[in-house]
């Protein structure tokens, strides 16, 4: 039998789906008399609460109950947060709101019309403050403050310095200073947050039916803001959830409130978010004001970089963040070999919605500018891009690699990859035709964009928001395990049961073809569970489905369990056959001796004989044959008190080359071929592999030319439908050609790393570099996002009109 791993083997989720058999949260009955909750949102993005009337409310039948932020202040405690500012956060708004959108309070009927119906009926009294929605502004002295108790809005500040930054400065032949701005943008995938909430008083537990993307950290997180213990609170979600790309793990306030809500209620609460509800006030990514110098010979070579980072987290930081600056502290430098680096890092809280995990987090922020500036250095030096980038592209022979903040770079060949995205899209002949459209006055440009993607994130690397004198005083943290468990019922049924809440990654059919391959078994006789229980299911304080984490951990934790059990089996073979177990192997429905095929026994006896005849059994051996595994990469430490930390267990590669054709009447921007080339180590099903890619591709560029939630100046939301907030269709994707290459991991046992959020990293960066490639002969530069084409044309209009007034 052939080996499974690495197969393009057809998703066996797709059964159920297309037949529409999937079973999501909305469809999920799991409690008797749910009523259904709605919930009152603010019209203000800064504002006291003076009053909240509700007695119009209470009298219209159905209804039976009301929650506000009393009730919530009662039952349970600010949220912990990632900062040594003491941020006070609850589920819903006690006596300020500070974005538009922020619950004020919930209603709970016997059905959603009549709840929505009573929220009309309560009238709240507020009290209007000013606002700030601008992160450069909000850091200013005369800045509205948000929250009081702090005098700032500046909630995370910290200082880096790595290397010899300074004396590469000062012998730097050129420095090269640039600003960029990186638009707040989100998720919008087809399932928007449900929750299902039961408290059980005679047991003083919570039960949660959600479609959440954890539970990892933030279980804990809810726990504490609840007051209750860990058993306390049963996390329960099922194994179909439609898309999440992070935004998901941004319901867990929603967990806690819908709890506290049946509590108070007395019966199990039932909450669907609506769209406008999700662009309003569910999640986003950080919106990020960024400036880079960088230190520079005049062959090309970067010596040094000093990047000064600021986050906009809306109206309050809240866990996990702020995981968007630091996810990618230890690759800031990317794929070059820049060993000097200072930054600096700002968190600001404004009133714009709460930030959090979107798919990519912190890397389309981070290679925005940093791909950029590798175009604008080129063209400082007259170089082309593609010269300046594979002077600084890190050496195939350099590997494990180790940057200058502390990450691991496990395995690569990144100038080989850069190679082939460069003959894919022809990259010399377009240069020739770019130079003959010119002279028929149309604009060609290409772009290039060369990013590290990681994986498997290291649970250290958030602390790296505290100085080392704050880790000290806590317990450190480190690690990135995920847990897995096989078993063999009687009959012979392989089951295996997982943790890592997959979103439609196909989790399921990769853990089925590795314990296939493992075992020797039928893929019919296996069957993956992917239904999470944190009463039951194999977890850790790092399990869950983000910073594509299944390629490296995940799978890695499902292979460990199923290597348990192929022990197991083995050593009951040994014990029969009296044959010593280096020389047997698993094939075909049975173990066999390597040297004598004819001695054999099948796996159906050393099954049974686990379960009906245990005395058979080796000495000391348990019966029954139930194995979890949990699998963590030993580099993945606590940040050390340099600040260093390796923050991701494994780092992938891609590379993309891109492009365009700019209108310059309209501004439009034509893709003409889109090349990525990837390296995630071995790929465990290339199918699977190519699409998520496309899909972080389509989030990828859906950032760099649609998608931004725009507020005006008083807070309030201006792209709050799909009228307004645009986001990339069939008809807008381009023509995009993926190749790979595959340098194993030695980190995992199966070589893979994680894959399927690298384009959302990339596509900004390599699309925008096209763009000013192509604006080049305008004179145009833009180093700011998303590439509309009215902003477009603006700047060549400006650009013309100025051009005009000199002359």
């Amino acid at each position: 039998m052939g080996s499974k791993i690495g197969e393009s083997k057809k998703r066996v989720e797709d059964a159920r789906l297309m037949a529409g058999e999937g079973t999501y949260i909305d469809d999920l009955q799991p409690f008797g008399n749910i009523h259904h909750a709605a919930i009152l949102r603010s019209p203000y993005s800064h504002a006291k609460i003076k009053n909240i009337h509700i007695d119009e409310a209470l009298k219209i039948k159905g209804v039976i109950g009301i929650v506000s932020g009393k009730e919530v202040a009662e039952l349970s405690r600010p949220f912990p947060v990632g900062v040594s500012e003491p941020v006070e956060y609850y589920s819903l708004a006690i006596d300020k709101v500070r974005f538009v959108g922020e619950g004020v309070a919930v209603v709970v009927a016997k059905n959603r019309y009549i709840a929505e119906d009573a929220l009309d009926k309560i009238k709240v009294e507020y009290e209007t403050l000013d606002t700030v929605v601008d992160v450069e502004k909000a850091m200013e002295h005369d800045a509205p403050i948000l929250h009081e108790n702090l005098k700032t809005n500046v909630v995370n500040h910290r200082f880096f310095d790595y290397g010899e930054t300074d004396q590469a400065f000062e012998e730097a032949d050129i420095v090269i200073s640039k600003k960029f701005k990186f638009p707040k943008y989100s998720a919008t995938p087809v399932e928007n947050y449900g929750i299902i909430a039961d408290f059980k008083a005679s047991e003083e537990q919570y039960t949660v039916w959600s479609n959440f993307h954890g539970p990892f950290t933030l279980h804990s997180v809810m726990t504490a803001a609840l007051k209750v213990s860990g058993h306390q609170l049963r996390l329960q979600i099922p194994k179909d959830i439609g898309g999440s790309y992070g935004i998901k793990s941004g319901s867990y306030p929603y967990i806690v409130l819908m709890s506290i809500v049946s509590r108070v209620v007395g019966v199990p609460v039932k909450w669907i978010e609506d769209r406008q509800e999700n662009l309003l006030a569910s999640s986003s990514g950080t919106d990020r004001v960024t400036w880079i110098d960088a230190a520079v010979k005049n062959d090309g070579t970067v010596t040094g970089l000093r990047m000064k980072m600021a986050d906009n987290v809306g109206g309050y930081i809240r866990a996990p963040e702020p995981a968007n600056l630091y996810r990618t502290h230890s690759n800031s430098t990317g794929a070059y070999n820049i060993k000097n680096l200072q930054m600096e890092t700002i968190a600001v809280m404004t009133n714009k919605s709460p930030t959090g995990l979107i798919r990519g987090y912190g890397g389309p922020q981070l290679y925005f500018p940093l791909e950029r500036m590798m175009e604008i250095i080129a063209r400082k030096l007259n170089m082309d891009p593609a010269d300046l980038i594979k002077k600084n592209l890190i050496p195939a022979d350099s590997f494990p690699y180790r940057t200058a903040s502390g990450g691991i770079y496990d395995s690569g060949n990144y100038q080989g990859a850069l190679n082939k995205a460069l003959e894919l899209i022809d990259y010399e002949e377009f240069r020739k035709r770019q130079k003959e459209a010119l002279k028929k006055g149309k604009y060609l440009g290409v772009g290039l964009a060369c990013i590290v993607e990681p994986s498997g994130s290291n649970m250290g690397y958030v602390t790296i928001a505290l100085t080392p004198e704050e880790r000290a005083q806590g317990l450190p943290k480190s690690g990135s395990a995920e847990g897995a468990t096989v078993s063999i019922d009687p009959k012979g049924s392989i089951n295996v049961r997982i943790s890592t809440v997959p979103t439609g990654q196909g989790h399921e059919t990769v853990a089925s073809q590795i314990v296939s391959d493992v075992l020797g078994a039928d893929d019919n006789s296996i069957k993956v569970y992917a239904e999470m229980d944190t009463a039951t299911s194999p977890w850790s304080v790092a399990s869950g489905s983000y910073s594509s984490r299944f390629g490296p951990i995940g799978s890695s934790a499902v292979y460990e369990a199923a290597k348990k059990v192929r022990n197991k089996l083995l050593k009951i073979a040994e014990h029969q056959l009296n044959v010593p177990i280096k020389n047997l192997s698993i094939d075909d429905g049975k173990v066999f001796d390597k040297n004598e095929p004819d001695k054999s026994i099948s796996m159906k006896r050393l099954i049974g004989t686990a379960h009906w005849n245990t005395e058979a059994l080796p000495a000391g051996m348990e019966a029954g044959i139930h194995e979890t595994a949990f699998y963590n990469i030993e580099s993945a430490k606590a940040p050390n008190a340099d600040d260093t930390v390796n923050g991701s267990a494994t780092h992938g590669f891609v590379v993309d080359a891109v492009t365009v054709e700019v209108d310059e009447t309209t501004g439009e921007v034509n893709i003409l071929d889109y090349i990525t080339v990837h390296d995630a180590g071995k790929l465990l099903n290339p199918k699977i592999a190519d699409g998520q890619i496309l899909g972080g591709l389509a989030h990828g560029f859906g950032g760099a030319m649609f998608e931004e939630l725009v507020y005006d100046e008083k807070g309030q939301l201006l792209s709050g439908s799909f009228m307004d907030y645009l986001c990339p269709t069939s008809t807008e994707m381009p023509k995009i050609t993926i190749n790979h290459q595959e340098t194993p991991s030695p980190l995992t046992p199966l070589g893979a790393k994680g894959l399927g959020e690298g384009n959302t990293m990339s596509a900004p960066a390599v699309i925008s570099n096209a763009v000013n490639d192509a604006l080049r002969p305008l004179d145009v530069v833009i180093n700011k996002l998303p590439l509309a084409p009215n902003m477009i044309w603006k700047q060549i209009s400006e650009k013309k009109q100025k051009m005009k007034e000199e002359v």
